[in-house]
């Protein structure tokens, strides 16, 4: 369920919502996409308890990544701890990412 994320405040609500409901979209494990015209290879994982989310993406053939955790709070809301990065990346990230429909292999 969307809530209130804590780590980036200046983000309006529908924006924040539309950025969990992406993320809980995507598949966990490797998957291969793009995001605008580039080829990304991104690798979700969620803990068994479902409180903590980490994304790893990277662009391939490129220099560009895309990293973070998605905590959980025991109220409403989450925290957004981008790694070495803006949150105003990784939340125009997820959104924008469109997996390839057939299933990749995972890199080596």
């Amino acid at each position: 369920m969307p809530g209130t994320m804590t780590a980036c405040r200046e983000t309006p609500p529908p924006l924040l919502a539309t950025f969990e409901d992406a993320l809980a979209k995507l598949p966990e494990d490797y998957v291969a996409g793009y995001f605008g015209d580039r080829s990304w290879g991104v690798t979700v994982t969620r803990s068994q308890d479902g409180k903590r989310t980490c994304l790893y993406g990277e662009e391939l053939g490129g220099t560009d990544i895309v990293s973070f955790n998605l905590y959980r709070l025991a109220g409403p809301g989450s925290i957004l701890k981008p790694c070495e990065m803006s949150s105003a990346k990784v939340i125009e990230f997820v959104p924008g990412f469109e997996p390839s429909r057939e299933k990749a292999a995972s890199p080596p």
